[in-house]
């Protein structure tokens, strides 16, 4: 398949990436970056065999891992602070592809997060590929448990005649049912971390700065979304209610695909080869930023 290792240098500490070429003559190729405590092979091998897909097809790709994860040396960071990781794998896949011009960033969760906060400043990104994007807070947390278990769960026959049969105390769930409504009830802009360190973005809650790196960046995207996935729910939630979402979903540029049965990170064979296909396609019939 002819995919290697490439070592790169990130503010003196070493990263490790996994180069498939694809055709000779692409000019638009795949960065895949990853979020949260994961490396560059994916939950269920889906990142690794995503990159093998999409190079099958022409399609150049660029796996690594983010500083302090995986095989990369130095301290773990979070979404909001792997700019230079982008900037430097985006440069290192530049060398090892001469003929790129174009590169989408693919990110499932918080990398997903990452590609909002990066792509926005580099010319080079011609497309966003975001996968259940993280827009955590505690109240639009609440609000997902409430619209996708404890409604759920409320609405079930076996639940009640399970109370009647006595197995368990409903009174348990009702209690927590209240405490989770009274999160979900607070104000917007009201949660615990959420606000950081994006200062060219703002320094409101995470999700206002997310829609502002949508906003800022003006290439075609390309969203997925599970419909088992509380991370999915939440960032439904978040687009359709807040005021800083409003209209970005429905941007002629916005391309929305959802996987119903399909959990956080695709783990049935049929889910993780829709989403390279969904993937396959976008990319190679999509007109890039310029073009929008």
């Amino acid at each position: 398949m002819n995919e290697r290792p490439v070592i790169f240098q990130v503010q003196g500490e070493e990263v490790l990436g996994i180069l498939h070429p694809g055709a000779e003559d692409a000019r638009r190729g795949v960065l895949i970056a990853v979020g949260g405590p994961q490396y560059r092979v994916g939950s269920h091998r889906q990142f690794l065999l995503l990159a093998r897909h999409l190079a099958a097809q022409g399609i150049p790709v660029f796996r690594f891992d983010f500083r302090g994860m995986g095989d990369s040396s130095g301290r773990q960071r979070d979404y909001e602070e792997v700019h230079e990781d982008m900037c430097e794998a985006m440069d290192t896949f530049a060398q090892q592809v001469p003929g790129l011009r174009e590169v989408v960033i693919w990110g499932l969760c918080g990398a997903a997060s990452a590609g909002l906060f990066y792509g926005w400043r580099d010319p080079r990104v011609a497309g966003l590929v975001l996968v259940n994007p993280w827009v955590r807070t505690d109240e639009g947390l609440a609000r997902a448990y409430l619209k996708t278990y404890y409604l759920q769960r409320l609405l079930s026959r076996d639940f009640w005649a399970s109370a009647l049969r006595g197995r368990f105390n409903p009174w348990v769930s009702i209690r927590s049912l209240a405490q989770t409504a009274k999160a979900a009830l607070r104000p917007r802009g009201i949660q615990d971390g959420s606000e950081a360190a994006s200062p060219d973005l703002g320094n409101g809650p995470l999700p206002d700065r997310m829609a502002e790196g949508w906003r800022r960046f003006r290439g075609p995207i390309l969203l997925i979304l599970s419909g088992d996935d509380l991370t999915a729910a939440e960032f439904r939630d978040v687009a359709s209610t807040a005021p800083a979402w409003e209209g970005l979903l429905e941007e002629p540029r916005v391309t929305r695909q959802e996987l119903p049965e399909a959990n956080h990170t695709f783990s049935r064979r049929e889910w993780r080869d829709q989403v390279a296909a969904w993937t396959q396609d976008w990319v190679q019939n999509t007109p890039g930023r310029s073009s929008t």
